[in-house]
């Protein structure tokens, strides 16, 4: 009967695997720098158009000045990983930075890049390329997780797990190490750093694993944070101010095997958005068949003011790793699945969103059949300030490319 079931699976599932073929995307021609997707006919065009490795940067870490003009991605050289901007008209790439760099994220009314670089945090405006290095940090600060600068770009937040980099170099596989941390009970801190003065002020301390530190961007003090480590066993959604109070859980599990993950602030600072999954009740397909349990797939949104939870259904084959918002808030993103979960590999696709009577209306935008998933390096989209364009990374032609597809077809 466990053949049976497992063979019936198979053909059940067979249908959300993708039938795009991966040696065809991107198209290996004189104009490989753009082209339309065959199976949706959105256009697709390459941004980092210079040698190299070139990446987006991670999902929430914002890339663009408020104007829109550029876009900020990072790129491999002789100096280690810098920064290079890119203009979204011409497509002229200028590099920006000359030391290595980390914890990248665009300040965009001030329009400049903050980042760090050895035990120092440093800005580069965008076109005048001035620097200053704003602050030096203990050495540990390196090993965490990257900067977010609040609404009226005064500070900067991030996070540290003191002895996590143990874990990361050690030879165990990803899983393994995620829970290890997490089971460690490491000192974690958030921290923020006053970009006028470089005072540092570690104003909450605490024994679990802490990332996706956030600020709002319209509150200056508000900050969101997780808890990370294995995703069914942490409570993971939290608030805070950069003073050490407020300190707020969003969300308490109704379930034991509930998942919420990956979270993101709305523009306008009034949601904290994220994929959000619950255990379904078991299903029999058919009377000799074991029982087979399916998680139930949402994008959630907690009101920041009220802390209200919605929650906008839509099927499993949809699923993305991260979400995105477009500025205008009407539409999300998404970098698809690439095939983790087990119960529906057809998740190769950038994916675009619309709530509609409660739930998602989904499109494929572009495949990414040819994207390795290996689970690095993630697409991670974000839409451009016009919301015309999605942004991701691929590794599909090769060397990691930063890409963007349009929004409305062929434009």
């Amino acid at each position: 009967m466990r053949k049976i079931a497992s063979f019936l699976a198979i053909v059940l599932l067979a249908g959300c695997v993708s039938s795009a073929d991966p040696n065809t995307w991107p198209p290996k021609s004189p104009r490989g720098n753009e082209w339309v997707d065959k199976y949706t006919g959105h256009k697709i065009i390459r941004l980092s158009r210079r040698d190299g490795t070139n990446e987006v940067f991670y999902f929430h870490q914002n890339p663009f000045p408020a104007v829109g003009d550029k876009m900020v991605f990072m790129g491999s050289t002789d100096k280690g990983r810098c920064a290079f901007t890119v203009d979204l008209k011409t497509f002229e790439i200028r590099r920006i930075t000359t030391i290595n760099t980390g914890f990248e994220v665009v300040a965009p009314k001030s329009r400049q890049l903050f980042y760090m670089s050895g035990d120092s945090v440093y800005s580069t405006h965008l076109d005048t390329l001035d620097t200053r290095e704003i602050a030096k940090v203990p050495h540990h600060y390196t090993w965490g997780r990257g900067f977010s600068v609040n609404s009226d770009e005064t500070m900067l937040t991030a996070c540290y797990c003191l002895g996590e980099d143990k874990y990361y170099t050690s030879k165990m596989p990803r899983e393994q190490w995620i829970r290890e941390i997490w089971k460690g009970k490491l000192p974690n801190a958030i921290y923020t750093v006053d970009i006028r003065s470089g005072k540092i002020d570690e104003f909450y301390h605490e024994n679990e694993w802490i990332g996706h530190v956030q600020f709002s961007p319209t509150d200056p003090t508000l900050i969101e944070f997780c808890h990370e480590g294995p995703g069914h066993d942490v409570d993971r959604l939290w608030v805070i101010r950069s003073d050490g109070t407020g300190l707020r859980k969003l969300h308490d599990k109704k379930y034991p095997r509930e998942l919420q993950t990956h979270e993101f602030w709305s523009p306008d600072g009034s949601k904290i958005w994220c994929d959000f999954q619950t255990p379904s009740l078991p299903a029999r397909v058919a009377p000799f068949m074991e029982a087979v349990t399916y998680p139930r797939f949402y994008l959630a949104s907690v009101d920041a003011k009220t802390w209200e939870l919605k929650l906008y259904p839509y099927q499993m084959r949809y699923a993305s790793r991260h979400f995105n918002i477009s500025p205008d808030q009407t539409m999300f993103c998404g970098d698809g699945e690439g095939g983790s979960f087990r119960l529906c590999p057809s998740g190769k696709w950038i994916f675009l969103y619309k709530i509609e009577n409660g739930k998602l209306r989904v499109e494929k935008l572009c495949s990414m059949a040819g994207h390795s998933w290996k689970p690095y390096p993630e697409p991670n989209t974000h839409f451009t300030p016009d919301g015309k364009w999605v942004v991701f990374q691929s590794d599909a032609g090769g060397a990691t490319q930063v890409y963007a597809v349009s929004v409305d077809g062929r434009k």
